[in-house]
Order: C-alpha cells, then sequence, then structure tokens
C-alpha cells in the first residue's frame, strides 16, 4: 500500500496499532529511504469537518516543529487524501520514525527493572519535554507511557497531541482529559486546572519507570480518587478550600510513605515525586523546578550529556532498516 502527499510518495512497511483514532504504520518515504510512522486518521465527513482534535494535534506540531524541540515527536508531512465513495476522508499524518512508546520499552526490559542512572535520564527527558511545551503555553492533558516515545538508544520524546490545547488565564477547559490513571485530582474533581496537571502525570510516569507497573490504578474517578488517597492521605479541607470535595463522602486516611510503593527509589528522587504529586495544584512543583531539583543535579547520573548522546543517534534510529530494531535496554 502507498500513500501520497503532494511532495512524497511512502510505502507502508508493517502496522504498528490502531484504536479508535485510526492506525499507526511503519513506511518508508520512497524518495529518501528514511522510515516514518504513518496515523492514518479515520475522518467521516459531516457538518463538522475535521474533528478539532486533529486540527489541533497538526497546528500544535507544525509550530513546535519550526522551534526544533529535542523531546517532542516531529511531524513531517500531512496527507490529503479526498474524499472516498463511503464518504470518508482520508488523512494522514507522517512523524519521524521511533521505535517504541514507553510502556512497550518497560515491558521489554527483564527483572528487576532499569539502571538508577537509565531512570534519571528518562525522567529528565520526559520533564525536559514538559517544560518546552509549558513555556510555550500548551498543556498536554493527556501524557502516558502509550504517548511518549522511546528509540533504542533511550532518546525520549512526547507524542500524541490530540488533547493538547494552548491555554490562557481565563481559558475554560473541558474535564475529559488525562487517561484515568494519570488524571490529576483537579480533573478528577472538574476542578479548574492548568499545567500542573501534566506534572502529577509526570509523577505517576516517574513512579512507573521504577515500579514497572501504574501507581494508581483506578476504574472509575471516584475509585481513582480512593486510590490516590489510600497512598497520599485525605487532604484537610481548608488546604484546598475552592474545590469542591465531598469530604463526608471519603473516610479519613493518613499518608502512607511513598517508599513503601517505590521501594527502589533514592532519597532525591523520593523527594522529587513527593512534590510532583502534592494533591494541591499550587504546591506542585513546575516543570523549570522540577528540571532544578537535586535529585537531577545528582552526580550519580548526567542527563544532559545523556540527552545529547540520544539527539544524535535519533536520526540513525529513524533510518532503520525494515526489520526494526532489536534494542538492548539498559537493565539491573
Amino acid at each position: 500500500m502507498e500513500v501520497k502527499s503532494e511532495s512524497r510518495n511512502y510505502s507502508v512497511m508493517s502496522e504498528i496499532g490502531t484504536g479508535a483514532y485510526g492506525t499507526v504504520y511503519k513506511a518508508r518515504d520512497c524518495e529518501s529511504g528514511k522510515v516514518v510512522a504513518l496515523k492514518k486518521v479515520r475522518l467521516h465527513t459531516g457538518e463538522e469537518g475535521i474533528p478539532m482534535s486533529t486540527l489541533r494535534e497538526i497546528g500544535l506540531l507544525k509550530h513546535l516543529g519550526q522551534l526544533e524541540p529535542q523531546n517532542i515527536v516531529r511531524l513531517l508531512d500531512v496527507c490529503y487524501g479526498g474524499i472516498s465513495g463511503n464518504n470518508e476522508m482520508n488523512l494522514t499524518l507522517v512523524f519521524e520514525y521511533i521505535d517504541m512508546d514507553l510502556s512497550t520499552y518497560l515491558d521489554r526490559c527483564p527483572s528487576p527493572g532499569l539502571e538508577p542512572s537509565k531512570i534519571k535520564e528518562l525522567a529528565h527527558q520526559l520533564v525536559s519535554g514538559v517544560d518546552f511545551l509549558h513555556s510555550h503555553r500548551i498543556i498536554h492533558r493527556d501524557l502516558k507511557p502509550q504517548n511518549i516515545l522511546v528509540n533504542c538508544d533511550g532518546h525520549l520524546k512526547l507524542a500524541d497531541f490530540g488533547l493538547a490545547r494552548v491555554y490562557g488565564f481565563q481559558m475554560a477547559l473541558t474535564s475529559v482529559v488525562v487517561t484515568l490513571w494519570y488524571r490529576a485530582p483537579e480533573v478528577l474533581l472538574q476542578s479548574q486546572y492548568a499545567t500542573p496537571v501534566d506534572l502529577w502525570s509526570v509523577g505517576c510516569i516517574f513512579a512507573e519507570l521504577f515500579r514497572r507497573k501504574p501507581l494508581f490504578c483506578g476504574t472509575s474517578d471516584v475509585d481513582q480518587l480512593y486510590k490516590i488517597f489510600d497512598v497520599i492521605g485525605l487532604p484537610l479541607e481548608e488546604d484546598w478550600p475552592e474545590v469542591s470535595l465531598p469530604w463526608s463522602s471519603f473516610r479519613p486516611s493518613p499518608p502512607r510513605p511513598l517508599k513503601l510503593y517505590v521501594s527502589d527509589i533514592c532519597p532525591q528522587g523520593l523527594d522529587l515525586l513527593q512534590r510532583l504529586l502534592c494533591f494541591t495544584p499550587a504546591d506542585r512543583l513546575t516543570a523549570t523546578q522540577a528540571l532544578a531539583h537535586g535529585y537531577f543535579r545528582d552526580d550519580t547520573a548526567s542527563p544532559s550529556s545523556a540527552s545529547s548522546e540520544a539527539s544524535s543517534s535519533s536520526q540513525s534510529s529513524a533510518e532503520g532498516d525494515s526489520q526494526g530494531s532489536n534494542p538492548e535496554l539498559v537493565c539491573r
């Protein structure tokens, strides 16, 4: 199968995955020979036209691509195929190809897990990507391991910007954002929110780098709150008076040591995690503050040098052969 844009042709090699949004393929640019990822979006034409989430993702990624960020996936091309006989519009987004998502990366790492230095490198890149977005007034709103891409050299990039928004001080934002297990308390409570929602998700993902499984696994908004309160404790009403939490519906719960749930984390990493998983958004670290935390200044790892090395290897990964890669993960 071939996909064409106004200037390039792409030959599909294999299917990577599928979902409600459509299907992602591994493909090759017929002109340059580079391997790319094609995100074929399912669109049914009608009065509403192209979904706002798709337009938003294209617009944001085109804007960000001009700034050449290190930890944001690059949108290379957009292919519009017109309208078919069954009244479907064919729209394909062409991205740089990156080996796997973070969830797969963690699954492929054998026990007992990633080296502490590798966790630090990945966490630094994750926070750097979020800091870049927030510095340009963009909230991702759906950070989770499946939306974070990692190549075989450990270079990490944020992806899937369908829910991302450029925010303003008086903007009303929808409450139906962020996959449940990574959803901040203020979103679960349908309260006002801003960039701190991304930092809560970062905290959940940071813990998952050590655990290799999610920290809070609720089955509904209420159950997710229970799972959070079981770990960090039920906050006092005076700590967040503006939130409409039905306090009497939740049993009093003292905080438990996060070390019980993330046993291999170092003291500096534990402090960072606690500051990211603050129930009250105003008390949560910003991405800039997180980057300045002592955990990343510790000499046991050098995230900045790792990021630059990973950056230089990203291009060679994108040009990999058609058989894909067999990553050797840095594990303990």
